[in-house]
């Protein structure tokens, strides 16, 4: 047992680190593991696989992300920030080499091979973004001379380029989002916010107008015509799940959805388990959301709450993005439901993502006579 007297690294983060945010992150890593034994084996088998193909290495993922989760908690802020601005630029630069070298899968190049070892740099990019826009825009706040709002737009232009060439608007929506509600949060000025509203309204009329498959994913949600196959499966396995499930094991439809054990694992869930664990998925994502929103509000430090804000923020739209396509709430978007769906880079880019929030809300002396930050929101300890 660990003494609040112990001032050993792993002691000192223990009695600072945020446990609610900490258990909210290891039950969602759990859950993953379980519905990767429903979801992925008829997949596997379907493919020639062994059946548990995928959940043996989403095991082996889950392992070096729990690592990596642990081991960015330890950062204190500057090193969170180093951190990102490494992971930014490596992986910007791994999105060109994978628009010029990668491999195209279904008309996109958006995968590198290292070592055997396929992976998305999108995924790393995305907690490094929020991190980066959060610095600048707090250096803004601080410095109102520095012009960090406006590199902030030139970062994102750089980094809605990328996405688009691969092309990737599944990602693109949700960096932009993100991008703009940490803008909002750090007093974006009407003028912004109009303008940017009308560059979403043209941008998208101009993706639906010259992108096909752009427009057609959103003309089969619009009118359910055409290859609605697998939504249209994810669908019935919700509603055959009823509130309890058909049982661990029984459900059908899994046995013919292509991408069970990915994009429409929430669907899985539903079939063998129910509404019921869904709507516990659910308020485990809005539980990290309005924590996060609250630590926020209460942070005096402008870049963490900027930081804090923006990735509880990106995590719940991901969450929110592929749950709406299972219920046929959004036109299909290829996104991944964090630490649940199969996938190592989106596991491990996830996991940082929840190291980073993990290391920013640890506890500090300077927060601990902040107004809001008592024994249940926040892990205090003795300072002197």
């Amino acid at each position: 047992m660990l003494s609040r007297l112990d001032r050993s690294p792993v002691a000192t983060w223990w009695w600072t680190v945020d446990r609610w945010f900490l258990g909210a992150f290891l039950a969602l890593m759990t859950l993953g593991i379980v519905l990767s034994f429903a979801a992925s084996p008829a997949v596997a088998e379907r493919i020639g696989l062994e059946p548990y193909h995928f959940v043996t290495r989403q095991i082996i993922f889950m392992l070096p992300a729990l690592l990596v989760m642990i081991g960015v908690s330890f950062l204190d802020v500057k090193g969170v920030r180093r951190v990102a601005f490494v992971i930014l630029a490596l992986a910007m630069a791994m999105m060109v080499v994978a628009l010029l070298f990668g491999a195209e899968v279904k008309g996109s190049r958006r995968w590198v091979s290292l070592a055997g070892v396929s992976i998305q740099p999108s995924e790393f990019l995305k907690p490094a973004f929020v991190i980066v826009c959060a610095w600048l825009f707090a250096e803004h706040k601080r410095h109102p001379e520095i012009p960090g709002n406006i590199f902030s737009m030139l970062l994102v232009g750089a980094v809605v380029a990328l996405l688009i060439l691969q092309p990737d608007f599944g990602q693109t929506i949700l960096v932009t989002a993100t991008w703009g509600a940490m803008f909002f949060m750090a007093g974006m000025a009407w003028f912004w916010i109009i303008l940017f509203g009308g560059i979403g309204i043209v941008g998208g009329f101009a993706a639906y107008e010259l992108l096909p498959h752009v427009a057609g994913r959103i003309n089969r949600f619009m009118t359910g015509e055409g290859d609605t196959y697998q939504v249209d499966l994810g669908r019935e396995a919700i509603i055959r799940g009823g509130w309890l499930g058909q049982g661990p094991g029984e459900g059908t439809v899994k046995r013919i959805l292509p991408d069970s054990h990915t994009d429409f694992v929430f669907s899985v869930a539903a079939e063998e388990f129910g509404i019921i664990l869904c709507i516990g998925l659910m308020l485990i994502f809005a539980f990290v959301v309005m924590r996060g929103l609250k630590i926020a509000l209460d942070e005096h430090d402008e870049f963490t709450r900027f930081a804090v804000g923006g990735l509880v923020i990106q995590l719940g739209l991901q969450s929110m993005i592929n749950m709406c396509v299972n219920l046929q709430l959004m036109p299909a978007k290829g996104m991944t439901l964090p630490l649940i769906s199969y996938g190592g880079s989106s596991l491990v880019a996830v996991a940082i993502t929840a190291g980073m929030i993990l290391a920013l809300t640890r506890s500090r002396p300077e927060r601990l006579h902040k107004p809001g930050f008592g024994a249940f929101s926040r892990n205090a300890i003795p300072v002197g």
